[in-house]
């Protein structure tokens, strides 16, 4: 006789899942896309839009102007540090990229 599993709620089945794939981190990381502006603020939204996230947890983001690319290169201490702090999927690092440079893709 075969005995019958418990109901489990699919969203708690699925994060279990996720976590033991390795892909819960992952996908933690890919909101700081779409949580951009509240995280940075208006002023560095306005300039700026993150593209893609890589494996190893570093941010990829497009930049209107290269003064601007270097004035968030400086800032990218304080954005990391609130990036990360309700996150468990860590940002390692970010690349700030002017809109007219064209990059490899990696990652």
């Amino acid at each position: 006789m075969r005995r019958k599993r418990p109901m489990v709620k699919l969203a708690d089945e699925l994060a279990g899942w996720l976590d033991r794939k390795g892909l819960a981190v992952r996908l933690d990381r890919a909101r700081v896309i779409e949580e951009w502006p509240e995280l940075v603020g208006r002023q560095i939204a306005a300039v700026s839009s993150p593209e893609s996230v890589t494996a190893d947890g570093i941010l990829r983001v497009r930049v209107a102007t290269a003064p601007w690319a270097a004035e968030l290169s400086l800032m990218t201490p304080r954005i990391l540090a609130q990036i990360n702090a309700t996150r468990k999927g860590r940002i390692n690092g970010i690349r700030w990229v002017p809109l007219g440079l064209a990059l490899p893709r990696d990652g």
